[in-house]
């Protein structure tokens, strides 16, 4: 037996530290690069642009400016990202269940 290979491509991309927490935070609609920075904590403004930008790079954001004054930038999902939803509202609802505040799964 071997590991699916989309999983693989899945986990390659989403399994990126803070990746998950900004297409979670998008799920529920568009934010600016602030909004994002705060609903996020412990995310610096640097790894934030970072993946943003790789999530871009994979269409799963899109990225948009609002003219100023003051220029202000927005993502949203695209398609393709607002297909997750599903998955990451049942991985909410299995954290919930399974995966306590500790950190360690409920039987363990």
């Amino acid at each position: 037996m071997r590991v699916d290979a989309g999983i693989t491509r899945v986990f390659h991309l989403l399994g990126k530290r803070w990746t998950g927490e900004i297409v979670s935070v998008l799920t529920a609609g568009p934010a600016y690069f602030a909004d994002l920075r705060r609903a996020i904590p412990g995310i610096s403004e640097r790894m934030l642009s970072n993946r943003l930008a790789e999530l871009a790079a994979t269409e799963l954001i899109v990225r948009g400016v609002d003219e100023g004054p003051p220029l202000r930038v927005s993502y949203r999902l695209t398609r393709a990202g607002t297909a997750l939803k599903p998955a990451f509202e049942e991985l909410e609802r299995w954290a919930q269940t399974h995966l306590p505040e500790t950190g360690r799964p409920a039987d363990c």
